[in-house]
């Protein structure tokens, strides 16, 4: 399961992030690494970008960065 596949208002952890690439790197420097916890909090009408709550911030991410971050599903 990735990113992109969590709904609004559900908590994950990460649990492991794509290929090494330019896009992994940025995504490790916005703070999203193994074990982080996340929550959903909205997406846009058209459905990208999504937002997130994590370590205390709110972050917007392209679905092709979430799609990249694979996470397992924790009960709010």
């Amino acid at each position: 399961m990735t990113l992109k596949d969590i709904r609004p208002g559900e908590k994950c952890i990460i649990e492991g992030l794509g290929k090494k690439s330019a896009l992994r790197r940025r995504i490790i420097d916005m703070g999203l690494t193994m074990g982080t916890e996340i929550k959903v909090k909205k997406l846009a009408p058209l459905g990208d970008p999504i937002e997130v709550t994590v370590r205390g911030y709110e972050l917007s991410l392209r679905m092709k960065e979430a799609s990249e971050i694979r996470v397992r599903k924790v009960e709010a």
